[in-house]
């Protein structure tokens, strides 16, 4: 098949350019013609709480791809659809995460199934945003409209998509592991990089934003540490709640057991981080799925996470991690208390081993070959 999909790719930085990447080198090895159409501007200055859209690091899989769409500026996604137009594609595959995107998405795939009779599966990795917004609900609806299928990652997504598409036509398909990060580093050697030489590590990464609830694994420390010395390392730029959060951690941290990275983390070190933690702790207040369980798999990592959204599925409790109510630092300090007590990391670690199989970017090509076929013939 000649297949475009249309989502953010290099050099915009985040896990929806690395989805990117992943997809199309799937779809590529498995003989598929495959063009990726991006963004010049993916977000207006004034919407975008980040200091840069653009990744500064090296790109791990490079991709052609074409940075056409303006989400602003309907002009371009006129000139998206004339350049479908000359490629002819037999299937269009957009990824979906906010309302933002709606009347980008939703003019490209109307017009392309108009003028091309070439049809649109949206890969939809939120149907709810996790910040609410005025609007959000009238423009996910116009973003539902665009689309002939969808494809979510968890039970949680393809609720809400029902909710609000009842009769949509939608596959799940659990979120792949991210293999597109550095190999493995031995512990030892991540934590040298990471100037630290603790004998217990946990990680908290990503984007820091109030839905991921910092402030409950900031509020758990203190317990953790009445009877085991463990360092934190946070590692992600903050979007939002800098100052407060950076208060709490002077407030929480009088041993020095708080390590602060507080950027972006450049792809080609993203491994240090993962290798250098016994476990990846997310506290998050919603969720749909997670991207940075999906990194912590490709290492082996165990999670522990709160039990919102789809984060569940993945994280399967006592055996790959543990799950905890959602905004309570007591269940989240119990979890990593437990987690060192038991000493589950090696088991939990070839749990994970073995759950990858399921994670796979063959099983999620295979359904947008299969959806796309089926779309292609009706």
């Amino acid at each position: 098949m000649r297949i475009v999909v249309i989502g953010s790719a290099y050099p915009l930085r985040g896990g929806i350019a690395h989805y990117t990447a992943l997809l199309y080198r799937i779809l590529k090895k498995r003989g598929h013609v495959v063009r990726v159409f991006s963004f010049k501007r993916q977000y207006p200055k004034l919407f975008f709480p980040g200091k840069t859209q653009m990744d500064e690091g090296e790109e791990l899989i490079p991709i052609e791809s074409d940075p056409v769409l303006d989400t602003v500026n309907p002009v371009t996604w006129i000139r998206a659809v004339v350049r479908l137009r000359r490629i002819r594609p037999d299937l269009l595959v957009f990824k979906y995460w906010m309302p933002f995107f709606a009347p980008c998405y939703t003019t490209v795939s109307r017009l392309a199934k108009l003028f091309l009779g070439c049809p649109a599966i949206f890969i939809t990795h939120n149907v709810i945003p996790h910040e609410r917004r005025p609007g959000d609900r009238l423009l996910t609806r116009i973003a539902l409209a665009g689309a002939d299928a969808f494809i979510v990652h968890s039970q949680a997504v393809g609720d809400d998509l029902h909710r609000l598409k009842p009769r949509a036509d939608c596959r799940r398909v659990p979120h792949p592991v991210y293999t597109i990060f550095p190999p493995a580093l031995p512990k030892k050697k991540a934590r040298e990089l990471l100037g630290i030489d603790d004998e217990r590590v946990i990680l908290f990464f990503g984007f820091i934003r109030r839905y991921k609830g910092l402030r409950y694994l900031l509020e758990a420390m203190p317990r953790i540490w009445a009877e085991l010395p463990v360092r934190l390392v946070i590692a992600g730029e903050f979007y939002e709640d800098e100052d407060e959060s950076k208060a709490l951690i002077s407030a929480v941290d009088g041993e020095g057991l708080i390590t602060l990275h507080d950027t972006f983390i450049s792809n080609e070190h993203v491994a240090r981080f993962f290798c250098a933690a016994d476990a990846v702790v997310l506290p998050y207040v919603t969720a749909t799925q997670s991207g940075i369980v999906q990194i912590a798999y490709n290492y082996n990592v165990p999670v522990i996470v709160t039990k919102v959204g789809g984060l569940h599925e993945v994280v399967l409790d006592g055996l790959t991690g543990f799950t905890v109510p959602p905004e309570d630092g007591e269940a989240v300090a119990g979890a990593v208390l437990r987690f060192y007590r038991e000493k589950r990391e090696p088991a939990f670690a070839r749990r994970i081993e073995a759950e990858k199989e399921n994670y796979s970017w063959d099983r999620l090509a295979e359904t947008v070959e299969d959806m796309g076929r089926r779309l292609s013939a009706e």
